[in-house]
C-alpha cells in the first residue's frame, strides 16, 4: 500500500488530494503550499479532470474512490452522488430516500463530513428552502461550485442570500 500526497492550484484555491493504491481517499481545500514533486499518473488524472471541471468542460468525473466512513455517512454520500451535474436536492430530501425522515440534521453533518470533495459533490445538497447551508471547503466555495455547474443551464442561479 503506498499513500500518495499532492498539492494542487484551482480557480477556489489549493486542493490537497491524498491516495492510495490508485483509489481517491481524500479532496479537500488547504492553505498549504502547491507540492512540486511529479505526481503519479493516477493523481495526475485527477488533476487533469479536476481542471476540465473547472473550465466547465467535465460534468462527471470517473475517479476510483476509496470512502472511509460510517454506513451512515455511506449512504448519505452515495445519495449526493446521485444529484447530476447543474442541480441539486435537499438534506430533507436525501433523509427520506433513506427512509429516515427526521435525520434531516444527521444527514447535514455526514454530507459535512464527506471527505472528497467536489467528486462526491456534498455542494449539490441545500437546504430544503432553497438556501446554501454549511460546506466543508467554505459556503463561498460552494456557492461558486454551484454557479460554475448553473452557467449553461438558465435559471439556476445561485446566491448566499444576504
Amino acid at each position: 500500500m503506498m499513500v500518495e500526497l499532492m498539492i494542487m492550484e484551482s480557480p477556489l484555491g489549493n486542493i490537497k488530494l491524498i491516495a492510495e493504491d490508485d483509489y481517491l481517499l481524500s479532496l479537500q481545500f488547504t492553505e498549504e503550499e502547491i507540492t512540486l514533486n511529479p505526481p503519479s499518473p493516477f493523481l495526475l488524472n485527477v488533476k487533469e479532470q479536476l481542471e476540465l471541471y473547472f473550465e466547465g468542460k467535465l460534468k462527471l468525473f470517473d475517479i476510483p474512490v476509496g470512502l472511509i466512513g460510517s454506513t451512515f455517512q455511506q449512504k448519505v454520500w452515495m445519495e449526493a452522488n446521485k444529484v447530476p451535474f447543474g442541480e441539486t436536492t435537499s438534506y430533507h430530501t436525501i433523509a427520506h430516500s433513506l427512509d429516515k425522515p427526521k435525520a434531516v440534521r444527521a444527514v447535514g453533518a455526514a454530507n459535512g463530513a464527506n471527505p472528497i470533495l467536489i467528486v462526491i459533490p456534498c455542494h449539490r445538497i441545500i437546504a430544503k428552502s432553497g438556501q446554501l447551508t454549511g460546506y466543508a471547503g467554505g459556503l463561498w466555495r460552494k456557492l461558486k461550485l454551484l454557479q460554475l455547474e448553473a452557467r449553461d443551464q438558465p435559471g439556476n442561479q445561485y446566491s448566499l442570500g444576504f
